[in-house]
């Protein structure tokens, strides 16, 4: 071939190539967040299931079908139309969609769903509605019980706690519920694990529940201003140091229609948590934590009567101690329990008597346990998923009670989300990795093999996308591994000046860095990136998923090592040479909100603008559980609280700084920005503000795409 023929096709090639990337499209905001009009397109596709004893069921909006497990074909088992058919004829229990479809019965052909102002069996196979009961007045605080068909619910107007059993006899429990007490909903701010209020028994005839008395914590001035007149509507906020909630725990017995308290002791500055009960339905258990959350203590109780039956466990440390998972009954010995514990530094499984004797640590090495998925009775193992692989991953594996083998039950990459069914035999292996999109497959626990079910395709095709990459550095300390992730416009010149975003979060149980699609990145990263911004996210000390020094080094000095870290990633990108270290900026919400003020200002050479949504500005002002578990009170950590306050930095912002806030916010109340607003004016910096008048901490809705396109115009206006 001679260099003429050759340089003609290069020019083409050339040619071909810049007018593909001329039509590839770019993104928008309405496609890119969540509130977008069009975002659903670019999720990656998901088919959602459910199990029926070991039927794997695909559940959509039409039709339910079962799933062949060895092929992944699919059999439609009903649909909408026909339950709909043998629905009331007043048209008061039809069905909307399938896709709230449950199976809680093995063997019987019953589906559970929610069907107007009802909750209704239906039996596809006789086409009758079995069972029906009015869920009219129950808002959304309730819990269903199979065995008895009886469901728990806060009535929302007078806040009493009621059940209503299967035959729709409604049974009052309290007379005394408001806003000051508080009966079967999550308490201590939904910290320690905590996700709900009510816990029925396993048959079903016994409720425990909380009751919260928080009549003697002080009132937050919230406002509502939608009205014709503004009115208060205060919000109940122990802040750190201040005086805290009470909290019991009740159970009501069905059979003896009688209601008891555990008897726990004075409930004062304690937190009660991680509730269980046993499987046969005649002991709690339950963590019990001190104010300063540095000892935990398993306690049994005696259902019928709240006797306290005996302390099984107790775990102290110089820092804290933190429950988040209650203890498992292993479902082939009712004698034996599954109890998580950080006590060897990462959150590992143990296997306890019900008399408090410790059996053996079932697993054990420098990573964690992230949870129990299940059991598998025949082969008598655990089915739990871990960071064994890498810290970045989540990976499902089975361990066996007797020999303590683990086995690896996934393809050993990538971030998985595991639904096991109620065997154990199989699991729908939900995952997905830095280029895989979604995968499901559906994987034999006994002898491994798998059986592909669904691959989404990649919603991003056809579009200008990022390049994502994620690489380590060393933290402050020189010693250990940090992960960050980059993200590069997607015509990106190496030999051109980019500005750099720094998105931070940094605290306590959260990460950004993992090995999904894309490494896990934000959607507005891919928005500022091709906008021609370059992105850097780095997950220091404190963050999650490293063990407990990881987490516990910034204790009672939040933002100080944070700092130290994130500034080790800015060090790292001055060294590159398409970075343009006089245009870097940093944004971040929450406690990201927090470490963005942080930087600015005591890196005010450094970062020329930024960010910062619902920001902690002083400890001292956030909650109890939270903000004493990572810096103690006030009261005994005065230095701590000082140091890590913002107020006192406020003369040293120089950038470019917006404040963002929703007006309602309950998590960081608007006290936070307000106070730092103030001593900026005091001290004659120049801060930019902007409210979302009645939203909460996060904005909801279409309103986060107004808000992120307020946050990409800052950077666009003072940093490009």
């Amino acid at each position: 071939m001679n260099k003429t023929w050759f340089s003609f096709l290069t020019l083409i090639a050339l040619f071909v190539g810049g007018q593909q990337m001329m039509a590839q499209k770019q993104f928008t905001l309405e496609e890119l967040n969540f509130g977008g009009k069009n975002y659903r397109q670019f999720v990656p596709e998901n088919r959602y299931t459910t199990w029926w004893d070991d039927e794997l069921i695909h559940t959509e909006a039409n039709q339910c079908s079962v799933i062949d497990k060895k092929t992944g074909k699919e059999s439609i088992l009903f649909t909408l139309e026909e339950i709909n058919k043998y629905a009331t004829s007043d048209g008061s229990s039809q069905v909307k969609n399938l896709f709230g479809t449950s199976f809680p019965y093995p063997g019987k052909s019953l589906v559970l769903l929610r069907s107007g102002a009802n909750m209704c069996l239906y039996n596809w196979k006789t086409k009758k509605t079995a069972w029906c009961i009015s869920t009219a007045d129950q808002g959304e605080i309730a819990e269903w019980n199979a065995k008895s068909k009886a469901i728990s619910y806060i009535e929302p107007k007078s806040q009493q706690l009621h059940i209503r059993t299967s035959d729709g006899n409604d049974i009052q429990l309290t007379t005394d519920g408001s806003r000051e007490i508080v009966y079967g909903q999550s308490v201590h701010r939904d910290e320690f694990g905590i996700h709900k209020g009510m816990f029925w028994a396993p048959n079903g005839q016994k409720l425990a529940f909380y009751r919260m008395d928080q009549s003697m914590v002080a009132d937050y001035p919230q406002v509502n201003i939608f009205g014709r007149i503004a009115q208060c509507e205060p919000d109940k906020y122990p802040m750190a140091g201040e005086t805290s909630h009470k909290v019991t725990v009740m159970v009501y017995d069905l059979t003896t229609k009688k209601t008891v308290t555990l008897q726990a002791g004075d409930p004062t500055d304690r937190y009660f948590t991680n509730i269980a009960w046993s499987p046969d339905s005649k002991i709690i258990y339950m963590f019990e934590l001190n104010r300063d959350q540095n000892d935990c203590r398993l306690v049994s109780y005696d259902a019928q009567t709240g006797t306290k039956i005996a302390e099984l466990y107790r775990e102290t440390h110089d820092k804290y101690v933190e429950p988040q998972h209650p203890i498992v009954f292993l479902p082939w010995d009712n004698n034996l329990f599954i109890m998580q514990s950080q006590r060897d530094g990462y959150n590992h499984l143990y296997l306890y008597q019900t008399n408090g004797k410790l059996i053996k640590q079932l697993t054990k090495g420098k990573w964690v346990v992230l949870d129990v998925i299940g059991f598998n009775a025949k082969d008598k193992s655990i089915v739990y998923t871990s960071t064994e692989k890498h810290a970045l991953q989540t990976n499902t594996y089975t361990v066996n009670v007797k020999t303590g083998k683990r086995r690896l039950l996934d393809n050993g990459r990538g971030y998985h989300s595991p639904s096991l069914s109620p065997s154990g035999t199989f699991i729908v292996d939900r995952y997905s990795e830095p280029t895989v999109p979604r995968n499901i497959e559906i994987v034999n626990t006994a002898n491994g093999k798998r059986t592909q079910y669904f691959e989404a395709a990649d919603p991003w095709k056809g579009y200008q996308v990022p390049t994502f990459t994620c690489g380590t550095l060393k933290a402050a300390d020189g010693t250990t591994d940090l992960y960050y992730r980059m993200v590069k416009p997607a015509n990106f010149d190496e030999n051109k000046k980019y500005p750099l975003v720094l998105y931070v979060y940094g605290g306590p149980h959260a990460h950004n860095v993992d090995a999904r699609w894309h490494y896990a990145s934000r959607s507005w990263e891919t928005y500022m990136a091709q906008k021609g911004y370059i992105l850097l996210i780095l997950d220091n000390r404190g963050s999650e998923r490293r063990g407990r020094d990881f987490e516990q080094a910034t204790f009672r000095q939040l933002g100080q090592i944070e700092m130290q870290d994130q500034m080790k990633g800015i060090e790292y990108v001055k060294t590159l040479p398409y970075v343009d270290a006089d245009r870097i900026g940093v944004h971040g919400w929450s406690f990201g909100g927090f470490m963005t003020i942080s930087l600015m200002t005591n890196y005010p050479e450094t970062f020329k603008v930024g960010v910062a949504g619902g920001p902690v500005i002083d400890w001292k002002w956030y909650e109890v559980m939270y903000g004493e578990r990572y810096m103690d009170t006030p009261q005994a950590n005065p230095e701590g609280y000082s140091k890590t306050s913002l107020i006192p930095q406020a003369k040293n912002l120089k950038g470019k700084l917006q404040i963002i806030q929703g007006t309602n916010d309950k998590t960081v109340v608007p006290q936070h920005c307000l106070s730092f607003i103030a001593e900026c004016i005091k001290q004659g910096t120049q801060p930019d503000f902007f409210v979302y008048p009645g939203e909460p901490h996060n904005m909801r809705g279409h309103q986060s795409v107004h808000l992120h396109e307020r946050i990409t115009q800052y950077f666009e206006d003072y940093l490009k």
